[in-house]
Order: C-alpha cells, then structure tokens, then sequence
C-alpha cells in the first residue's frame, strides 16, 4: 500500500511541474488548446472491465455505507500523508555543514528548518516504474483537468520538435542557397562544335568568338572569347549568351576559312557543360585565290589580339596566310592564260565558216585546211583522218571520200552548209583488228586503235566493249556508226559558225 501511495504522489508532483512548465511557455496558451472529455471518457471505458472486485460487488447491487465510504477515504488520506513524510526523509541534509547552505523559509511551513537548494543529483531518489496496475489506478484517479495538462505537455514537446526539425530543414535550404549564389558567381567553363578541316591551334591561331548577353548578376556581356578546334576556351559566369564566329583562324600552312555567318542562343548553367548541340559552327576552306586582303588583316588582327601566343607569332601567319593566296591566285592566272592559248589554238578558222577542236581532242589531234575544207587527223599521223568538214553550197550534193560515211551537217545560215565525213572508227578498227576487212583503208597498232576509238566516241566505251559487246566482231555498221554520229552531233557540231 505504501509504494501505491508513493507513486500516486509522484504522480501529482510530475503533473504540477508539467504545469508549471507549460505556464512558463509565452507562445503556448492553454486557454487556446480545447479538450473534448468524451474521449478521455471513451478511452476509459474500456478500463471498466478491469476494474477491483469492490466494484464489482457494487455492480452486483451491494452499496457501501457512509461510513465504509469514510474510513476508505480518512485511509487514503493517512497513507497520503505517510508517504509524503518517507519521501522527505529520504532526502539526507543533517550531514551539510550550515554555513554552506543557502536556506529560504518554504510559504506555509512557519519555522520549518533551512533546506539547501544545492542538492547533488545523487542523492535524488529515482522514481519507480509504476506496474501495468498502478498505471491503470493512476489514470481513473486522474481528474481531466490534469489530464489535459500531461497531453499539453506532450504538444508543447512535439511543438519544440517541430520547430527544430523546420529549423534544420531551413538551414539546409539556406546552404544550397549560398550553394546557388556562389556558383552564380563563378566562372564555367563550357564546350562549344567546330569543324574547320586541317586547323590544329597549336601550330595555328584559335578560332574567335564574340559572345554577347547577360549574365547572372544582370551586367550585360560583350567580349571575344578563343576556342580551339575542340571548341574548348570560353569561361563565363552563368546567363544567358549568344555566339558567333568573329573571324577566321590561320592555319599553320596559311590557310583562311569561310566565316558562318550563323548565331547561336546558349544558356550557361553548370561548369563543364557541352554546348555543341545548341552552337556548331562549320568553317569551310574556300580556294586559296578567292580569299580577300580583308579575310586575311580580320584575321591577322583577332590573332595577335588573343589567338596567338604573341604577336610575332601573328604576323608569321599572317604571312603565310599571304604566300598562300598569292600562290594560289598567280597558279590561276599561269592557268588561264594557258588556257586562252589553248582557246586560241583549238579555235579554227576557213573563209565560210569557224570552229573550236573539242577539248577532249585538244592535245591530239592536228588539223589541215585547204580553202573551205578542214581536216583534223590523229596528231602524228596525216593519214588518219578523224573527221572532214566541207562546205557545199545549199542545193547542191555532196559526196563523202571512199570508206568514208557523213556523219553529220551543220547549216551556217548564209546559204552554205558544213558536212562531216570520216571513217566510222568503232565498226573499222575491230573489223581490221580481227583481219576480216578484204580491203582495210589501213591497219592500226593497237594503241593507235584504242585512241581511235576512244576519241570518236568521247571515251564512253573502251575497244574491248566496242569489240565484244556493242559492235561485234561480226560487223554491226550501223551500231557502230550511231555511236561516233551521236558524239559528233555532241562536241563538234555545235561550235561550227558562220565566219563573221
């Protein structure tokens, strides 16, 4: 009965320090928290079942006197009592030397002897864990009003523990935060496509860029930054940019690009970051003789400002840059005044009419005229005539030499008109080649047959396909001569003209 009582007091004392606490709390006000006593009352119905055998005795209709009902309460009232004296006892004072203690009169207890405050924590009496009993006696003698208070106690903890947890996880949003503010300020290094074909910037200049836009902090951006043929170079803050090529880079043989004239729209967010799928620019390589004296100084000028090493640098590539136009644009000149001269030299000319020699022809053949007739023949060799052009006056015949066939006319306009005679090369040569011609106009080496066929069918088919697919060697005149009349009509006919 005694540790009953103990722990029914030390239940009351946890009750009235969870109190007092709960008062100390200025941001908790008990008056706001509302407690419906219907649940308390549902949670202890439950209970009835295991209630003492007393009540089961006033269930079964045996109602205690007044009297019993006293003498109960006068007993726990004693136990009360006795209990409070034995937890005082418990706590050992005599043994403190008077001078070393801070004493106060306690209200209510008159001249009580002086009770040191300074109590050392080993000599507190822990409490004893209540049984499963004691618990259940405890909360049907606990009035509701000290039950609310114990349920305060626990909101007002799990109301500290919140605030600690939303304190964590505000600190943890303002670290990435500072995270997100310093990144803002520092310099990323991105990636950027090029493709400019034989360019290698250690031996050459890098390639400029200019970039304009806005960074993170809102400053506006202009500037020329330097990549090299990887696209690796440019460092800025975090934003929003927009790329360009700004000039060509020099090779280190002197080679200047084609400047894109394209723009790309860039938002840098993170160190490290490709950027080639949003900005690829292609310089491509025009020929040598086509680039400008400004391709060239708008070059020079971004290499010495950043994309060399050094100025000297820049000028020697500049330099080369200069050698390899000027070569280029004399090599192009050599080759137009030579082929001038060789205009001039394919160009024929009788007292009718005028012509050029076929370019494929150029170099190969040679030509005779005697009056209105020409005559080209293989080079080296008068005695075989390709073709021969007459000009016969409109309305009267004309009769090709012996073996020959017309292969096709060319009306002037001014009452002549030019016929074109020769050997039907692709029929002849394999019919002498073969020995089956009774009496060829000649006989031919094999190259020289070969070249023969060639020419008078402008190198669309060789002799072995004239020979074993499209002719024959059975003869096929008329095939045969198809071939050398289409090409004709093709490359010579065309350029014959009225003489002016």
């Amino acid at each position: 009965m005694k540790d009953e009582t103990m722990g029914q007091e030390d239940a009351v004392q946890d009750a009235e320090a969870c109190a007092e606490a709960l008062e100390s709390l200025d941001q908790i006000a008990l008056a706001e928290i509302t407690f419906d006593n219907s649940i308390v009352d549902v949670q202890d119905e439950p209970e009835i079942e295991s209630q003492p055998d007393d009540q089961d005795a006033k269930d079964d209709g045996v109602v205690p006197t007044e009297d019993e009902a006293g003498h109960e309460e006068s007993e726990c009232e004693a136990d009360d009592q006795t209990e409070s004296d034995t937890s005082e006892e418990t706590i050992l004072l005599d043994n403190l030397p008077a001078e070393d203690s801070l004493t106060r009169e306690l209200p209510g207890l008159g001249s009580a002897p002086a009770v040191d405050e300074t109590i050392a924590m080993g000599d507190i009496p822990l409490p004893s864990v209540p049984s499963a009993h004691e618990a259940e006696a405890r909360h049907r003698k606990m009035s509701p009003k000290r039950r609310n208070l114990m349920v305060a106690g626990v909101v007002a903890v799990a109301l500290v523990a919140g605030g600690a947890g939303y304190a964590a996880w505000n600190g943890y949003q303002q670290e990435q935060a500072a995270v997100v503010a310093a990144n803002a300020h520092t310099m990323m290094s991105v990636q950027i496509g090029i493709h400019a074909a034989g360019l290698d910037c250690s031996t050459g200049s890098k390639i400029p860029v200019q970039v304009s836009g806005q960074d993170s902090d809102g400053s506006s951006v202009s500037e020329t930054l330097y990549v090299d043929e990887h696209g690796r170079g440019i460092k800025l803050l975090p934003g929003d940019y927009t790329f360009s090529i700004a000039a060509s880079p020099i090779a280190a043989d002197g080679t200047i690009y084609t400047v894109p004239t394209t723009k790309a729209q860039v938002t840098i967010k993170s160190d490290g970051q490709d950027l080639s799928a949003q900005a690829t620019f292609k310089l491509k390589v025009p020929s040598a003789d086509t680039v400008t004296d400004d391709q060239i100084d708008a070059a020079a000028k971004y290499a010495e400002e950043g994309g060399c090493s050094s100025a000297a640098a820049a000028k020697i590539l500049q330099q080369a840059a200069i050698t390899r136009r000027d070569a280029a644009a004399n090599a192009v000149s050599a080759s137009e005044a030579q082929s001038a001269r060789d205009a001039d030299a394919r160009h024929k000319a009788t007292d009718l009419y005028q012509l050029d020699i076929p370019v494929e022809w150029y170099g190969k053949v040679a030509t005779w005229q005697n009056g209105s007739t020409l005559c080209i023949y293989l080079d080296g060799d008068s005695n075989t005539p390709i073709v021969t052009l007459v000009a016969v006056r409109d309305g009267e015949s004309f009769t090709p030499d012996e073996g020959d066939t017309v292969l096709g006319t060319a009306n002037l306009g001014n009452g002549y008109t030019v016929y074109a005679s020769g050997p039907v090369y692709p029929y002849v040569v394999p019919q002498t080649i073969n020995g089956r011609t009774q009496d060829p106009v000649s006989t031919y080496p094999m190259d020289t047959a070969i070249e023969l066929v060639e020419l008078t069918t402008g190198n669309r088919y060789t002799y072995s396909q004239i020979k074993n697919d499209l002719v024959g060697k059975d003869g096929k005149a008329d095939a045969a001569t198809k071939l050398e009349t289409d090409y004709l009509a093709q490359i010579l006919l065309p350029s014959i003209k009225a003489q002016d």
